[in-house]
C-alpha cells in the first residue's frame, strides 16, 4: 500500500508539469493569434471568438490568462515595448560616438520589426492613428523611455560638436516613425508594385534600415568647413 501511495505521489509532479506546459503554450498561441488579428483588422474589429478560433482554444481562456480582450491587447504592446526598452536603454552608457549609438538604436528597432515582431508595426500604427485609446499610462511610459535615449544621445552629440543643433522630438519622429511606417506598409508596397508591373524589386528591409541609419547620422552631422 505504501508503494502504491508513493507511486501515485510520484506521478503528481509530472501531471502538474504537463498542465503548466499546456498553459504556457496556450498563452503563447493566444498572443500570437491576437497580434496577427489586431494588426490586420484593428482592436475594435477583432472579437474574443476570432482570437480563440485562430489559436484553437476555448474563448474562456482569454479571460483566464489575460482578463479579457483589452488586457490581452495591452499585454502584447507592453511586452514589445519592454523588449525594446531593455535593449535600447543600455545605449545611454555607450561610449561610442553619438552617430554610432543612433545607428545601433535604429538597428535594434529594425531587427525587432523584421524578425521577432513582424506584425507589431502595423498594429502600432493603427493604434497611433486612432490616438492610442487602448493604451494605459504604464504602456505610454515605454516610448518615452526610448525617446529619452534619443534625446540624450543628440544632446551629447551637440555638446561634443559632432551634431547640429536639432530638435530631438523631430529627430525621434523621423527615426522611429519612418521605420514603423515602412514595416507597417509592406503589403501595400507589394500590391502597388504588382499592380504597376514595375520591373524592380521591392526595397529590402535591411536596405531600408541602412538607409535610415545613413540619413539620420549624416543629416545630424555638423557641416564640414
Amino acid at each position: 500500500m505504501a508503494r502504491n501511495v508513493a507511486a501515485r505521489a510520484g506521478k503528481r509532479p509530472g501531471k502538474r508539469l504537463s498542465r503548466g506546459h499546456d498553459a504556457a503554450a496556450t498563452r503563447e498561441a493566444l498572443l500570437k493569434s491576437a497580434t496577427q488579428l489586431f494588426a490586420e483588422r484593428g482592436f475594435d474589429a477583432v472579437t474574443v471568438a476570432d482570437i480563440a478560433q485562430q489559436a484553437g482554444v476555448n474563448k474562456a481562456l482569454i479571460n483566464y490568462h489575460f482578463g479579457g480582450k483589452l488586457q490581452l491587447y495591452r499585454t502584447i504592446v507592453r511586452e514589445l515595448f519592454n523588449e525594446l526598452v531593455v535593449r535600447v536603454e543600455p545605449l545611454r552608457h555607450d561610449a561610442r560616438a553619438p552617430g554610432e549609438v543612433l545607428r545601433e538604436l535604429i538597428a535594434i528597432v529594425g531587427e525587432l520589426a523584421m524578425t521577432q515582431r513582424p506584425h507589431f508595426p502595423r498594429m502600432l500604427l493603427r493604434e497611433v492613428m486612432a490616438g492610442g485609446p487602448h493604451l494605459d499610462q504604464e504602456i505610454l511610459a515605454y516610448p518615452m523611455r526610448v525617446f529619452a535615449v534619443v534625446r540624450e544621445t543628440i544632446a551629447r552629440g551637440i555638446q561634443e560638436g559632432v551634431f547640429r543643433p536639432v530638435d530631438p522630438i523631430l529627430t525621434h519622429l523621423s527615426l522611429v516613425g519612418s521605420l514603423v511606417f515602412f514595416f507597417a506598409t509592406a503589403d501595400f508596397r507589394r500590391r502597388m508594385m504588382a499592380q504597376a508591373r514595375l520591373a524592380i524589386e521591392p526595397p529590402a528591409p535591411e536596405a531600408y534600415v541602412r538607409h535610415i541609419q545613413d540619413l539620420i547620422a549624416r543629416g545630424l552631422a555638423v557641416d564640414e568647413p
